[in-house]
C-alpha cells in the first residue's frame, strides 16, 4: 500500500503533477488559455472604450457623416427609378440594360465586395453608437429613479403632501380662509 501511494503521489499529487506537466507540453492548458483570452479581450474593450469616449466631431466629420448617408437612399431611389423608367420608356431602359450586360463578371464581384464592406462598416459604426447611447442611458438610471421617488412624494395621497415645512408665510396662506361664493349666496338669500 505504501509503494502504490508513493507512486500515485509522484504521478498525480505532491507539488507537481507529472501527467499534467507532460500533457501541457503538447496541449495548452484550457483554463489558463481562457484567462489569457479574457485578459486580452478586456484590454481590447478598454482601448475601444477610450477611443470613442470623447466626442470630437468637427465640421469635416459632420460633412463626411452626411456624405456617408447618401448611398443607401441613392441606391433605393435609383432602383425605384429604374422600375419607373422601364414602364415609361422601355426602349431607353432596354438600351441601358444592354450596356450593363457588357460589364465583365469580375467587376460585378468587385462592386459586390465594395458595397458589402461599405454597408458592413456602416452597420458596425451604428451598432457602436447605439451601444454608447445605451450606456449613457443606463448611467442616468439612478438619477431617474431618484426623480421618480421625489415626484411620488409630491402626490396628494402621500403623507405630509401639504406640509408647508418651516415657511411661516406659506403656512399662514394655507390656513387663510377665502370666501365661499355658494355659502355667501345662500346667506344672502336667507336674509
Amino acid at each position: 500500500m505504501g509503494l502504490m501511494e508513493r507512486v500515485l503521489t509522484m504521478v498525480f499529487g505532491g507539488q507537481s503533477n507529472v501527467v499534467r506537466d507532460t500533457v501541457e507540453v503538447f496541449r495548452e492548458n484550457a483554463e489558463a488559455g481562457a484567462v489569457r483570452n479574457a485578459h486580452v479581450q478586456g484590454q481590447a474593450m478598454t482601448q475601444f472604450g477610450t477611443e470613442f469616449m470623447v466626442e470630437r466631431r468637427g465640421g469635416f466629420d459632420r460633412f463626411m457623416d452626411g456624405l456617408n448617408r447618401l448611398p443607401r437612399p441613392a441606391l433605393a431611389l435609383g432602383t425605384l427609378g429604374l422600375f419607373v423608367s422601364a414602364m415609361v420608356a422601355p426602349l431607353w431602359f432596354s438600351e441601358r440594360m444592354q450596356g450593363i450586360a457588357l460589364v465583365p463578371e469580375p467587376l460585378w464581384w468587385l462592386l459586390g465586395v465594395i458595397v458589402s464592406f461599405y454597408f458592413g462598416a456602416r452597420h458596425q459604426v451604428k451598432a457602436q453608437e447605439f451601444q454608447r447611447e445605451i450606456t449613457d442611458t443606463i448611467i442616468r438610471v439612478p438619477q431617474v429613479l431618484n426623480n421618480i421617488q421625489e415626484i411620488r412624494k409630491m402626490a396628494a395621497d402621500s403623507v405630509a403632501a401639504a406640509d408647508t415645512g418651516p415657511d411661516a408665510t406659506l403656512a399662514a396662506t394655507a390656513v387663510k380662509s377665502e370666501g365661499n361664493a355658494a355659502l355667501e349666496a345662500w346667506q344672502r338669500s336667507r336674509a
